[in-house]
């Protein structure tokens, strides 16, 4: 059993510990914020510990990380607290329901949170910190890249390459064969037919780009 210390003392935080708690072999010891965010000493009956010297007391050699964040700042924060983690010779884990739907053989990376009732079909790849909420459709032979967030109910058609830092709104869909450009912002049920453009935000149906870049709005 992996001991285990989860970044963050917010919403997503406190999920990452319910569901290590009941559907994994992680033990979930202690959270961590960065100095200036540390407001209390415990959360959910464990340390509270500054990230800053972490290491002191959970040593990289005998812990691990997950850092389960939100999409803020189109995945960049939840990026940056990744490469982070990483510099101090911590692995990170990553969290797969027992109820998602994953084929033997599918390639996921690190620090990534994927909920219940996703269905991950053959052939897919899917890189590091990538947040799968529940009930998404990944499929077949397509490839998500690094620091992506789906939220819930999204349907990603099949040989689809989703590249860095995209986010994907409620109910969202694209089209089979579509490559998302990094930093693609698709709004909640907005449903792509085509390629999209570097940190463009997509909205309707069929999603028309906006004018605003995608981290400027999120």
């Amino acid at each position: 059993m992996a001991k285990v210390v989860i970044f963050g003392t917010m919403d997503t935080a406190e999920l990452a510990h319910f569901y290590l708690g009941v559907d994994s072999e992680h033990e979930v010891v202690a959270f961590s914020v960065h100095e200036k965010y540390l407001n209390t000493s415990t959360f959910k009956g464990l340390n509270v510990v500054a990230f800053e010297s972490i290491e002191k007391k959970y040593p990289p050699a005998e812990y691990k990380f997950f850092a389960p964040m939100t999409g803020k700042n189109m995945n960049q924060l939840r990026e940056q607290i990744y490469y982070e983690i990483k510099a101090k010779g911590y692995e990170l884990i990553s969290y797969i329901s027992s109820k998602a739907t994953v084929f033997e053989g599918t390639k996921i990376g690190d620090n990534c949170f994927i909920l219940e009732d996703n269905t991950i079909q053959p052939f897919t790849s899917i890189g590091n910190n990538v947040v799968l909420w529940s009930g998404n459709h990944i499929g077949h032979h397509g490839q998500i890249k690094d620091h992506c967030f789906f939220t819930s109910h999204v349907v990603l058609s099949g040989h689809c390459v989703v590249e860095s830092h995209c986010f994907f709104g409620v109910n969202s869909t694209v089209r089979d064969y579509t490559n998302v450009a990094k930093g693609t912002l698709l709004g909640m049920s907005a449903s792509l037919t085509r390629d999209t453009d570097e940190w463009g935000v997509y909205i309707g149906n069929p999603a028309k780009k906006k004018s605003k870049p995608s981290y400027e709005v999120y």
